[in-house]
């Protein structure tokens, strides 16, 4: 039966030979790896924005969170684990799960806090792309094997909870501390800014960028 196992190269998540859903859905759980890799990491390199610095740290914390509690539970995984190799490792709750909750979950709320005409929009792409694809990641650990119905429940759940109160204490407590990191040698020195108190952001650039073109000190020298 393991001969009729595929993985997706590099990434080691199986699905049966020919089962086209089941290959849709292991590139669905792989979600969370390309928010990671390429949303946060790109984020940081281009935008330098402490509200995304502080949702990725949030997801960090949640991650660490759901570590601590699979080692304290340690409730196994489903018997399919024994042909997906993934036995080694505890069950609930679902790390993915709860990832994409907590992502979906922080987004809603960071969007609806900045809702204007532009933002209307991105509340519209939340809701189409972002819960779907929380669902749908939901709903590939359980088809693809690696985690009961009972533990993706608990990691969405979780990852709810986390988000929500993380957007709290980010937006609430820890904001206060947004123009110290400013004008920290740690903000000076990459850039690092905040323009989550402008409420339309883009504008605000684009506005700017053509006002710096006809400023003599911006202009390029070839």
């Amino acid at each position: 039966m393991s001969n009729q196992l595929r993985a997706i190269t590099l990434t080691h998540v199986r699905y049966f030979k020919g089962d086209q859903l089941g290959h849709f859905l292991a590139w669905v759980s792989l979600v969370p790896v390309f928010i990671g890799l390429g949303g946060f990491v790109s984020h940081f390199l281009f935008r330098r924005e402490l509200q995304g610095m502080f949702f990725a740290l949030g997801i960090l914390i949640s991650n660490f969170i759901n570590e601590v509690i699979k080692a304290s539970v340690q409730q196994a995984r489903p018997e399919t684990c024994i042909m997906l190799e993934m036995c080694d490792s505890h069950g609930w709750p679902s790390n993915h799960s709860q990832y994409m909750f907590f992502f979906a979950t922080y987004l809603t709320l960071l969007t609806y806090k900045k809702m204007g005409i532009m933002f209307r929009k991105q509340m519209l792409l939340v809701g189409l792309v972002v819960w779907p694809l929380a669902l749908l990641t939901m709903y590939s650990r359980v088809y693809l094997g690696y985690h009961t119905v009972a533990q993706v429940f608990a990691g969405a759940g979780l990852g709810v909870f986390l988000g929500g109160l993380w957007f709290w204490v980010v937006n609430s407590l820890l904001i206060e501390l947004f123009p110290v990191i400013e004008e920290s040698f740690f903000g000076r020195w990459f850039y690092v800014k905040d323009t989550s108190h402008i409420p339309n952001s883009l504008k605000f650039e684009y506005d700017n960028a053509r006002a710096a073109r006809r400023h003599a000190p911006y202009k390029r020298i070839d």
